[in-house]
């Protein structure tokens, strides 16, 4: 006998059913799987974890044998990892790394967005495409990944560094860039042929401002002060969700306006991040963001057919070269132009010679409006993966400029004129690091030369009557005019571990007198400087443990002496 209320067992199942559809539970665990599978092996193989997702999507989905997981359940999942990733994108945002290189990267930006697009159309069309189709595949060509940009200087120790400032803000240009391409493509293919294309295209660019002219002012007012409250309840729990009602109400709000949900998740994420609070927003929602982005990821995957990278073999190559070759080319071509020295343009060219999640966005947004057929999706996703993998090596490549280029700059620059100074400190890169040391050396009446690259920078430091060398320290003409040969002392700053190499490498072979001390990120880099020439490599993180241990002798009121003992002998011990 049931309870009085209670729904009868055939009526239970069905309920069951249309809750949560068959399969739903399977797809969602083989998806998880996949993708956890996908991320392990693209990390042993040390490459991006976008590559792994898409190849195990590729494995579940429709076009390979074996287990082929319901492409539907998938990709309603997938929309879910689409708002996080967009959230926490606009989450990250740095406007500080915008405004240092703001000419250079906001004026290349949009010159790179607009040229890459139309070199894409223009390709497409050679090779048979209809109009269409060939403006998606510019678009697509166009957008870098912040994800693999960042990857890619973690793994070489370069954050910090001048390329990577401009490749990061360069980055966030291309992303604004996509949110809008998104509305415009949307209404191109859903409307393209119809005599009221342009009406169409105004009503929804107007939808769009409409939306961000109402949500913009609200949210700078609200947001802030509805997180400020969430988190004084001290509940992890409730920050959390609190945070993903706010990425999901944000984007649903936009659809009210017939907006992308994508565009209405980035707009919530960058109003979050003026908020104090952006980064315990970022800390809660970036586990969600990961799984939910490797769903995503793995719904793309499983849209492609292998089969037309074979089939396809001269419009994949197409796509390639458009992205590696003439994006990285004239991404270069443009930093230069914009004044950035010719490492960091050639540099920054090779970090955004890629492509990555908001590429894969707009290549799903072409199948999902009907612009691309599957055999170009496949194509522009496997070019874009090619370009995602192969992103380390362009990057090695990158690192041969002749140093004769640098010279001629230097000297078209007129700054191979010498420092007059003899016995004096020169340190390399005024970066937080290098700003540091020059201000204490000069607090002890010691007035260093600094060589630095950032026009910005040296025209400050100039104007407050510094001697300051422009240029790149990797150069010798540069060490020449900074009067290394002349010099005690020189402090290497910078992050750039091929730059400290060959820093230390031509000021030992200029001055054997010369005191070097560089600064460093391994403890295998170390045992290199200080084998060529450097001597004193400082480990950035070897010192950061060692004085969070000198304040916890301290706290334990171990004796001074005895506690800079023990402090020394870690410091040998691990030297």
């Amino acid at each position: 006998m049931r309870a009085p209320g209670s729904p009868a067992p055939q009526e239970r199942e069905k309920r069951r059913e249309g809750l949560d559809g068959p399969g739903l539970y399977l797809t969602f665990a083989a998806a998880l799987a996949a993708a956890g599978l996908g991320a392990l092996g693209a990390s042993v193989l040390r490459q991006s974890v976008i590559v792994g997702y898409l190849l195990a999507g590729m494995a579940i989905g429709p076009y390979t044998p074996g287990f082929v997981a319901d492409v539907g359940v998938v990709q309603e999942m997938a929309d879910i990892g689409v708002v996080l990733l967009m959230f926490v994108i606009g989450l990250q945002l740095s406007f500080r790394d915008i405004q240092q290189v703001r000419w250079a990267a906001v004026g290349g930006g949009i010159v790179q967005v607009a040229v890459t697009i139309a070199a894409g159309l223009a390709a497409g069309m050679i090779l048979g495409l209809d109009w269409l189709p060939a403006l998606f595949v510019g678009a697509v060509v166009s957008n870098s990944s912040s994800t693999v940009l960042a990857k890619v200087l973690s793994e070489r120790g370069e954050a910090d560094t001048l390329h990577a400032r401009l490749a990061l803000a360069w980055s966030t240009v291309q992303d604004f860039g996509t949110v809008v391409l998104v509305v415009v493509l949307t209404v191109l293919a859903e409307e393209a042929g119809t005599a009221r294309l342009g009406a169409d295209l105004a009503r929804a660019v107007g939808l769009a401002v409409l939306y961000l002219l109402l949500v913009i002012p609200a949210g700078l007012v609200l947001l802030p002060r509805f997180l400020d409250l969430v988190a004084r309840l001290g509940s992890p729990e409730v920050f959390t969700l609190a945070a993903a009602v706010v990425a999901l109400g944000i984007s649903l709000l936009a659809q009210g306006f017939g907006v992308s949900i994508a565009l209405g998740a980035f707009v919530g994420g960058v109003l979050v991040n003026r908020s104090d609070l952006s980064h315990e927003v970022l800390g809660q929602l970036n586990p969600l963001r990961d799984i939910f982005a490797g769903v995503f990821f793995v719904s793309v995957g499983m849209l492609i057919d292998p089969r037309v990278v074979v089939q396809e073999p001269v419009l994949l190559a197409a796509v390639v070269l458009l992205i590696v070759v003439a994006k990285g080319w004239l991404s270069a071509v443009l930093a230069r132009a914009f004044g950035m020295p010719a490492r960091t343009a050639v540099l920054a060219g090779g970090l955004l010679a890629q492509s990555g999640e908001f590429s894969f966005l707009l290549a799903r947004l072409g199948t999902a409006t009907g612009a691309l057929e599957s055999a170009v999706f496949g194509v522009l996703l496997a070019g874009a993966a090619v370009s995602v993998a192969g992103s380390p090596l362009v990057m090695r490549f990158g690192e041969r400029i002749p140093r004769r280029l640098e010279r001629g700059e230097l000297e078209a620059a007129g700054e191979t004129v010498r420092v007059a100074a003899r016995g004096h400190a020169v340190v390399v890169g005024y970066g937080r690091v290098g700003s540091v040391v020059d201000e204490t050396l000069r607090q002890a009446g010691i007035d260093p030369v600094v060589i630095e690259q950032a026009a910005a920078v040296v025209r400050e430091l100039r104007s407050a009557g510094r001697m300051v060398v422009r240029g790149n320290a990797a150069n010798r003409a540069v060490l020449e005019a900074a009067g290394v040969a002349d010099a005690r002392l020189l402090v290497c700053a910078v992050p750039d571990p091929v730059v400290t190499r060959r820093v230390v490498t031509l000021a030992r072979s200029m001055n054997p007198r010369l005191r070097i001390v560089v600064r460093t990120h391994s403890f295998a880099e170390r045992r290199f400087l200080e084998a060529h020439g450097a001597d004193l490599a400082v480990l950035g993180e070897l010192e950061i443990a060692l004085e969070l241990a000198r304040f916890a002798l301290h706290e334990f009121a171990v004796p001074e002496a005895a506690a800079e003992d023990l402090i020394e002998g870690q410091r040998r011990e691990l030297t």
